[in-house]
């Protein structure tokens, strides 16, 4: 992501060349003529999928979709480091979640561990790789550069030695880093990844899967082209980092005994600004609890993001609207926001919560009396029907649609102006009550009871309308705003450490916010509209019948600019 980046702002970009390669594959004469396209999402099982690897995966699912092919689940487990069956569970909740679904086709690399061992001893006995006992210190001083070709004192060790090392390697005689097997290429090649490449080195860790039956395992660029080979796939869709790998992938395919020889097409990575991507700043936010784990709403992990309130549909869409390129970006956070807004404005049911209540009293209503009045769930919609909510004397508003003396413009409630309450009444300001401090406790008003509903019989204007909430028949409940994570768009960018730029106000928790009563019982992932507020879900951790928990997903107000 250093080199090459544009910032996706006022234009996003559209097109699809991966499709364009995979037509031309399939046509007459194509190198997949008559054969089912097949792809695969090879995720690492070390962290939680983030809103980058959700492009990859509609990517290789979707391109599936499109062709009436086949995609694959494979975890990429072949290194023990970092992996757990945590990981991998949660993968497969995040792809189902987004719509995706895998069938029968799930698989593990380590599945393949023996064949390619055995793909190695072929390239051993066909002279096309030997065992070379340098140090990773000593490999990087013999790597050379551009105008010096890399080398190694092992290159020419006989066969039959390699052969031997090799399988006493795998049978554990050899120390941790004492001896690797590389591929015999070319030490002069202009690509690096072409200059001998370790293809398996030493490694003593436990795996989650196959326990301590390796102390060796293959390199990521040795693996990845036998895992396509072996499962059949057709186009194998990388991110932009391994192009430069491609020689090697196509070098290991040309030179073994797969059943199939796989095309690797490479797309540019997603990239938002205001946050990080690498799994390993996320694993360092959690396990050093900036972040309320890998699941917290600020987090662009799917986990995260689905706490937040975001819908599979609204990623999708946002995925959808970039478009695939070559070229490395980076998307305002604002264009995925207004993808959920898109989503929600059409699918959430309106409700009204007040954030800051303080408390308004309508004077001239009799103390006794309560009202229904029926209101939309969603004007969209009209097939969502209605919700009753109750009116009395006393109700919950917003503590700042009420100010003793208003500024230029304000059009909300102050001592003689008046105001539609939502769906009811339209009321005149007659004063407040304050504390002792000076605070605004109470507001007072008259309503009319010639406007219910909120109209105006007699055509006099009235500007202002806010929202409000039943005191005598809510509920209580607890609301968490969410802001960026970071304080600057490229918390990566400078010599400073990512956590300096942590952003301290990221969070703001809100007790003894009041919600119409009807909402006491929502449960997760049930979204709304709080008038006037922004877009809100049940939290799925925290809230309970006892305790009532939502989440800001996104604000009203649209901050994305439309071309």
């Amino acid at each position: 992501m250093e080199d090459n980046k544009n910032t996706v702002n006022d234009e996003v970009m559209t097109g699809n060349f991966i499709h364009d390669f995979i037509d031309e594959d399939i046509a007459g004469g194509g190198k997949y003529e008559g054969q089912t396209v097949h792809t695969r999402f090879p995720p690492e099982p070390n962290g939680y999928l983030h809103i980058g690897h959700a492009k990859a995966v509609c990517i290789n699912f979707g391109t599936a979709e499109k062709y009436r092919g086949m995609c694959n689940l494979r975890m990429d487990d072949t290194n023990p480091t970092k992996e757990d069956v945590e990981y991998v569970d949660a993968i497969k909740e995040d792809i189902k979640w987004l719509g995706f679904d895998w069938g029968d086709r799930f698989f593990y690399a380590s599945e393949y561990f023996e064949q390619m061992y055995e793909f190695a001893v072929e390239l051993i006995k066909k002279g096309l790789a030997y065992v070379c006992e340098l140090t990773p210190d000593q490999v990087r001083e013999f790597r050379g550069d551009t105008q010096t070709p890399a080398k190694s004192p092992f290159r020419d060790r006989p066969i039959e030695e390699s052969l031997d090392l090799f399988e006493r390697m795998k049978n554990g005689e050899f120390e941790d880093g004492k001896m690797t097997l590389r591929a015999k290429i070319d030490l002069a090649s202009g690509n690096f990844n072409m200059r001998d490449p370790v293809i398996y080195r030493i490694n003593r860790l436990t795996h989650h899967r196959t326990g301590d039956k390796w102390c060796i395992y293959p390199m990521y660029d040795f693996a990845h082209p036998i895992e396509d080979a072996i499962e059949g796939i057709t186009h194998s869709l990388c991110s932009l980092e391994f192009e430069a790998h491609r020689p090697l992938y196509d070098w290991v395919i040309d030179n073994i005994s797969v059943p199939c020889k796989p095309r690797q097409i490479e797309f540019a990575r997603l990239g938002i600004n205001n946050t990080v991507m690498s799994k390993r700043k996320l694993r360092e936010l959690v396990e050093n609890n900036h972040v309320d784990g890998w699941d917290d709403p600020r987090m662009p992990t799917l986990c995260g993001l689905r706490r937040r309130g975001y819908t599979p549909r609204s990623i999708r869409s946002f995925i959808d609207q970039i478009g695939v390129s070559k070229v490395n970006s980076i998307v305002e956070y604002s264009f995925l926001e207004h993808c959920l807004r898109d989503d929600l404005n059409e699918t959430a049911q309106r409700a009204m919560c007040v954030l800051h209540p303080v408390k308004l009293v309508i004077t001239n209503y009799p103390e006794d009396k309560t009202e229904e009045f029926e209101v939309e769930n969603n004007p969209n919609r009209p097939e969502d029907g209605t919700r009753t909510v109750t009116f009395s004397r006393e109700c919950w508003i917003e503590e700042d649609d009420f100010m003793e003396e208003p500024i230029k413009k304000y059009q909300r409630l102050y001592p003689g102006n008046e105001v539609r309450l939502k769906s009811t009444y339209i009321v005149k300001c007659t004063g407040c009550k304050k504390d002792e401090n000076g605070k605004v406790v109470e507001v007072y008003a008259e309503y009319d009871p010639e406007t219910r509903g909120g109209n105006t019989p007699d055509g006099r204007k009235v500007r202002g309308t806010i929202h409000w909430v039943d005191a005598k028949n809510c509920a209580e409940a607890e609301v968490r705003l969410y802001d960026n994570l970071f304080t600057v768009p490229d918390p990566d960018a400078g010599d400073k450490n990512f956590l300096d730029y942590l952003n301290p106000n990221s969070l703001e928790i809100l007790k003894h916010c009041k919600a119409e009563k009807n909402l006491e019982n929502s449960v997760a992932p049930k979204s709304f509209q709080f008038m006037r507020l922004g877009y809100f879900c049940v939290d799925n951790k925290d809230s309970s019948p006892e305790r009532l928990v939502f989440n800001r997903s996104v604000s009203l107000k649209d901050g994305f600019k439309k071309a």
